[in-house]
């Protein structure tokens, strides 16, 4: 058979993190072996993500719902706010059951390399939870890598430049977190310390 009527999936699949054109046909020559009992399944599972899965107006979250289950849980702290580049960075801070504030997804990084600028984040959206007067302390879980500190000093300079009525407290994990280390891979334990060693940024 020509690979010619799959190149479209191929396409697809070699945009996803990892894969490049040969990882992604040798992933789909996979599930054409397993149609049954992997591409069916998968492609229903995926055709359910598409309907139900959305992202949080509030935090940039994926959820069933907008406010998602952790903006609305009634006991999480709500004068905290975490800031992280994406919803997987939520997740991994979320798996070590440390953290009990709010989050706040950017959606990325600053990043003049690849053209993205403030207006491309959630940055706005930042400012305008703060400007409500709930938030104490924002915590910057930005990756530490040049874009991170980058994208976590611009967001101190903005803080500090609204002037806010309260008081905000502006701290960054600590980087137990390896230089260049990004927070979806890291295990429990580092992400556990570096979230109680945070410093004022």
């Amino acid at each position: 058979m020509s690979q010619e009527p799959l190149a479209p999936l191929i396409k697809l699949l070699s945009k996803l993190p990892g894969l490049g054109p040969r990882s992604a046909r040798r992933a789909v020559i996979h599930l054409l072996l397993g149609k049954e009992n992997l591409m069916a399944p998968l492609a229903v599972e995926m055709q359910k993500a598409v309907e139900e899965i959305e992202s949080c107006d509030t935090c940039g979250n994926l959820d069933l719902k907008s406010p998602c289950h952790i903006c609305t849980h009634p006991v999480r702290d709500q004068n905290v706010l975490c800031v992280v580049e994406s919803v997987a960075d939520l997740w991994a801070l979320e798996r070590n059951a440390v953290f009990k504030g709010q989050f706040h997804v950017l959606g990325g990084n600053l990043s003049a390399l690849d053209g993205v600028g403030p207006d491309d984040l959630r940055i706005k959206k930042l400012l305008e939870r703060l400007q409500k007067g709930e938030i104490h302390e924002v915590i910057l879980a930005l990756s530490a890598t040049i874009d991170g500190q980058t994208t976590a000093h611009y967001i101190q300079d903005q803080i500090q430049e609204s002037k806010f009525k309260n008081n905000i407290i502006i701290t960054a994990i600590a980087h137990g977190v390896p230089v260049g280390g990004e927070l979806d891979y890291l295990d429990e334990g580092t992400l556990s310390t570096a979230l109680k060693s945070r410093r004022t940024f």
